[in-house]
């Protein structure tokens, strides 16, 4: 059976975005801290290289929230299309949870984004319903609805040694890790830690 796959970097403090989210800081302040090991830092190493890989792996759906795909909080307004540009990563169905009705958006190379106002589970459903696995792409309110569901089947962390103090944490409120460590790679940049749900 296809895996619902998560893949997140986050702070030693637990944070995985930092706070003040703007148009101008997508991360919030010092969020791009945590992503420096696949973002061209000359001290990544292959660790980092095969974390990439990880992240990168085509997925058969995404789920997201309305935080990351974009900066507009409430009624939508402008002709905002996410942060990727005319052609953004995922080259699937891009499932995203928001209060507020909009009309899909297709973008080149093959992601379509979706918007659901039902809820995650009514999203997580749309994106099984697609071929191939389902990665819940973030942030963090996402993540914690998908653990909350039970639904991730391997979760990987890229912990960065940053340390932000404040911002948007994916365990707030999470009473267990139901999750064991199957491989570690680490850099100077991250500890790339890759869980795999108990059974």
């Amino acid at each position: 059976m296809p895996l619902t796959t998560c893949h997140m970097s986050i702070s030693l403090d637990g944070f995985v975005a930092g706070p003040d989210q703007s148009i101008d800081q997508g991360l919030g302040t010092r969020g791009i801290e945590l992503h420096r090991w696949h973002i061209g830092d000359a001290r990544a190493n292959d660790a980092d290289e095969t974390a990439t890989g990880w992240l990168m792996r085509p997925r058969g759906a995404y789920v997201m929230g309305r935080n990351m795909y974009g900066p507009i909080r409430g009624e939508w307004d402008g002709a905002w299309r996410g942060w990727w540009g005319d052609e953004p990563p995922y080259h699937a169905p891009v499932f995203v949870l928001t209060h507020h009705a909009h009309e899909p958006i297709e973008m080149e190379g093959g992601t379509t984004f979706h918007f659901v106002t039902d809820g995650f589970d009514a999203a997580y459903a749309l994106a099984r319903e697609t071929a191939g696995g389902v990665d819940i792409a973030g942030g963090a309110s996402t993540v914690r609805q998908a653990l909350a569901a039970g639904v991730i089947d391997e979760l990987t962390l890229d912990i960065a040694p940053v340390l932000l103090g404040a911002g948007e944490r994916i365990f707030d409120g999470t009473g267990s890790f139901d999750f064991e460590p199957v491989e570690v790679l680490h850099s100077p940049l991250a500890t790339h830690i890759r869980y795999q749900l108990n059974r």
